[in-house]
């Protein structure tokens, strides 16, 4: 496929941002890093022991408490890129060719922070696995859906959803590979793409008009990116707080069960064949 081509295909054109805006510094989340600090002022060295080592969930932190320790979060996001984006605003007409670019890609990478904070507190694995440039396909097909949430589609919600009862099924720490790459979730992931390519395009568009008056344009743009920012944030925390993987219900399914088992499982007799005697009380004995 030639360039012109792919410069016109929504879907290509949302991919190549992702991935430059997921190779930008400071972009990626260190998932222990973040859930010690976010989860300092609420939880104990314990919970915060056990939520790093399996997850919020899995260390029984209450909904209200990740509620707010995402809420911080959020705010603290939409502060710096609405910051940014104010000052990227500053030139005026003449920097737009360079101006525009630089903050879709930094309001881009804002969105990627956003969607690993929140994955994290509330129960996803670690979604970059190492610290190189490149990302797997089944990371971008996920950061993808989490965008999806954000910018409000249905089909992302329902994906995700589908995702996350993958895992919790199969206790998984690890995105399904298959299902986000070639298997029943891949063609909302590409649909999903495409649709947020289209959008990409009118908020460039928008971002371009405001910023073509020098200050002005600056607190037009902070607002603009202040008043979109915020409300997908909060859409994509309030879909993850709902997932299945934010309830530790099927883990303690599982204890239960083995509780259960242990309970009623009678114990062998003291001289019974199981415990490797002969019990020859009740035995005719030969004559």
């Amino acid at each position: 496929m030639n360039q012109g081509k792919m410069s016109e295909n929504p879907e290509s054109r949302f991919s190549v941002v992702l991935v430059g805006s997921a190779r930008l510094p400071g972009v990626r989340i260190q998932r222990e890093a973040y859930l010690r600090k976010a989860l300092a002022r609420y939880c104990s060295e314990e919970e915060i022991r056990r939520a790093v080592e399996e997850s919020p969930a899995a260390a029984g932190i209450a909904a209200d408490v990740l509620d707010r320790a995402a809420d911080d979060s959020i705010r603290y996001e939409t502060a710096k890129v609405s910051a940014l984006s104010a000052a990227a605003g500053l030139p005026g007409l003449f920097a737009l060719p360079a101006t525009v670019p630089a903050d879709l890609a930094q309001y881009f990478g804002h969105m990627l922070r956003i969607s690993q904070k929140l994955a994290y507190l509330y129960s996803w694995p670690d979604l970059f696995s190492d610290d190189g440039d490149d990302v797997d396909d089944a990371t971008m097909g996920m950061l993808t859906l989490f965008f999806g949430v954000m910018f409000g589609t249905q089909s992302a919600n329902a994906a995700v959803g589908k995702v996350a009862g993958m895992m919790a099924e199969q206790v998984a720490k690890k995105l399904p590979q298959r299902a986000l790459t070639q298997g029943v979730v891949y063609p909302v992931v590409k649909k999903v793409a495409a649709y947020i390519g289209v959008q990409m395009t009118k908020q460039t568009f928008a971002k371009s008009v405001s910023k073509a008056i020098p200050v002005l344009g600056a607190a037009v743009s902070g607002t603009l990116t202040y008043t979109t920012y915020r409300p997908m944030a909060r859409r994509l925390k309030k879909h993850l707080s709902e997932s299945v993987l934010a309830k530790p219900a099927h883990r303690v399914v599982v204890v239960e069960a083995e509780e259960v088992r242990e309970t009623f499982v009678p114990k062998p007799a003291e001289g019974s064949a199981s415990d490797g005697t002969a019990a020859t009380a009740d035995r005719p004995q030969p004559s």
